[in-house]
């Protein structure tokens, strides 16, 4: 699907676009654009991969112009710039609102004006009933994406979303911070041990973009269905698995804007999804604003049915969730002595 095309992943220094460019090099994709604002991880992702099909530019989602001097000549765009740390956000609300909200308004403004076909914007699970502000303006970043959806058709461009969990190891992510905090003889620490988050690996992750990319139309959003785990189970795994069993554990409440449990899917989405098997279709509202002339298509009702959670989706044991976290090399590296990195 790639073939001859040029692809820009923005904030693609992170770890959801090392994926994609583990994933896509290899293909015969004609072109890779990083747009991120991190020039030392541009350098980094040169020099790791020594490929001529990646392309680097400097810039910031914030800045239009920039963002403008990105998409000259793109065939399609990965949006996955983002400020998603919810403590940060939580002291920063504006800075989120800059990136997150205005950031993508301006990737897929200028994106259409430049004849970009597809665009695919990644959300989270914290953007369904938001109580903090990284989940507020990630809700936000889906209405605007939504809302720019309305009449590309007759351009050709298609803009869709995805939204996905905790994806395991990421940078920032819990279990790096497990891991060095038991690599340096300090006790791990949890908020609340029975905390439960969706599992998702970055090969899931790319995954659904990929599917997203490929089947999604203009407004849809996508959400992959992923079992979720306690923290507690989480770093019980971690530490069976490094021979660690007995090592402390400290339960240190919970942080600015953290929730108990995080949603993936609305009671009110679920009454509209479409159950593709792996995956969740939720497609856009396409009425507009003139509600009486849709009395005669009968009443809309929200369905009984509940939310998708990480409550009632399937619950990882202890012997799954080790399953599930041998699956990364940060974890094999770890076990077997070799040094290990999360995915930057």
């Amino acid at each position: 699907m790639f073939q001859s095309r040029r692809l820009l992943i923005t904030g693609g220094t992170g770890s959801f676009g090392n994926a994609v460019l583990r994933r896509l090099l290899r293909s015969d994709v004609a072109e890779i654009r990083i747009f991120s604002r991190d020039e030392k991880k541009q350098d980094d992702l040169r020099k790791h991969y020594a490929s001529d099909k990646l392309k680097f530019y400097v810039g910031d989602v914030r800045d239009y112009q920039s963002v403008v001097n990105a998409v000259r000549g793109v065939d399609y765009i990965f949006h996955a710039a983002a400020l998603k740390q919810v403590p940060s956000c939580e002291f920063h609300p504006l800075e989120a609102v800059k990136t997150n909200v205005l950031g993508t308004e301006n990737v897929i403004e200028a994106a259409v004006n430049s004849g970009v076909s597809r665009i695919v914007c990644l959300s989270t699970d914290k953007a369904v009933y938001p109580i903090n502000a990284m989940g507020i303006s990630k809700a936000m970043m889906e209405k605007v994406m939504v809302a720019k959806s309305r009449g590309l058709e007759r351009t050709g461009a298609v803009v869709c979303g995805t939204r996905y969990g905790n994806v395991m190891a990421s940078r920032g992510s819990v279990i790096p911070l497990f891991v060095d905090l038991m690599l340096a003889g300090k006790p791990l620490t949890i908020t609340d041990p029975s905390m439960t988050r969706f599992m998702m690996t970055l090969d899931d992750a790319v995954d659904l973009v990929l599917y997203a990319f490929d089947k999604g139309n203009n407004g849809d959003i996508f959400v992959q269905k992923a079992p979720a785990a306690t923290i507690q189970t989480l770093a019980r795994a971690l530490l069976e698995l490094t021979g660690k069993p007995d090592h402390p554990i400290n339960i240190i409440g919970t942080r600015h804007g953290e929730k108990l449990y995080e949603t993936l899917l609305s009671r009110e989405e679920m009454a509209a999804a479409a159950d593709l098997g792996d995956y969740y279709r939720i497609p856009p509202d396409l009425r507009d604003l003139n509600y009486e002339k849709f009395v005669e298509q009968g009443e809309r009702r929200i369905s009984d049915a509940a939310d998708y959670n990480s409550h009632n989706t399937q619950r990882l044991d202890l012997d799954g969730m080790k399953r599930l976290l041998l699956k990364l090399d940060f974890i094999r590296d770890l076990i077997e002595g070799r040094p290990a990195r999360p995915l930057e």
